[in-house]
């Protein structure tokens, strides 16, 4: 009997034994399968599941790199930054959360403005980051958006804006929901100059970044899985009293429904554009 319980040689000596050393937070789990990825495989595959293709988090500094040729662009109105006009407090002054955010992401706000090319074909890309206070449209996102559209119409070229975000921000009140207004009235501007305008939503898009500039694209077009719309299902549950279908909300159901152009893997973006705005923008032979 004592022998059932006798540990067994592996053969392999203590000594002979080797740890792999990597810094803290090297190895993620995908969300979708489980499946245990390097930061190495995340940054070459975008953020991508090489196994079962789930899109996870890409911050702006990431489109950017993709989408630009050779990663090559400049960077505009960083210098923008909130102010707390309303002294909002929540569960911590407004100010106080800027501050915290801006430490933690080392952005500015919740969008970035870029210029560069994509496929040889200049294009101005303003990009939101889900990391800064959820996203969230506030007087800066709002301006910094409406700049990078300008700057389409400045420079006769495409705008692309890549929406990620969990709406309106409440601690600006009415100072945030004006954003709506302000960038679809500019992307109206851009379209009495017949310049294209390239929407591409990620996941999260919801609130009213969804209720505007996000759905207003000459093209929109969806990351796989993105969940969309203006209201969260589960409040959408709870107000009709029913269960939703099954992928409610989420890009491959509204592409169904016909709310979208098109569902693009993050991987193939960039190629996908380039191919797009040769389409729009080079004249007929």
């Amino acid at each position: 009997m004592a022998t059932w319980f006798s540990r067994k040689s592996t053969g392999i000596s203590p000594a002979s034994t080797k740890t792999i050393d990597a810094p803290e937070g090297y190895w993620k789990n995908c969300p979708s399968c489980n499946e245990v990825l390097s930061q190495r495989q995340l940054t070459n595959e975008w953020h991508v599941c090489p196994k079962c293709g789930f899109h996870m988090g890409l911050d702006s500094e990431g489109y950017f790199q993709m989408l630009f040729d050779d990663g090559v662009f400049d960077v505009f109105d960083t210098h923008l930054s909130a102010l707390d006009v309303l002294e909002f407090v929540d569960r911590q002054p407004y100010h106080k959360r800027i501050v915290a955010a801006k430490a933690k992401t080392n952005l500015t706000d919740a969008a970035r403005g870029a210029f560069g090319t994509i496929g040889g074909i200049p294009v101005s890309v303003g990009c939101m980051d889900f990391s800064f206070i959820g996203g969230s449209m506030g007087s800066v996102v709002g301006e910094v958006l409406t700049r990078a559209i300008r700057r389409g119409v400045e420079r006769k070229c495409p705008v692309i804006i890549i929406s990620r975000s969990g709406g309106a921000r409440m601690q600006e009140a009415s100072l945030s929901l004006m954003q709506l207004a302000k960038t679809s009235a500019n992307l109206a501007v851009l379209a009495e100059h017949k310049l294209p305008y390239i929407s591409v939503i990620a996941d999260p898009t919801t609130g009213g970044v969804s209720a505007s500039f996000a759905m207003l694209g000459d093209v929109n077009i969806a990351e796989p899985g993105a969940l969309i719309g203006f209201a969260g299902p589960r409040v959408i549950r709870e107000t009709i009293g029913q269960d939703l279908p099954e992928g409610f909300q989420r890009s491959e159901f509204l592409l169904e429904k016909g709310f979208l152009d098109d569902v693009v893997d993050r991987r193939n973006l960039k190629s996908y554009l380039a191919n797009l705005f040769k389409l729009i923008m080079e004249p007929a032979v």
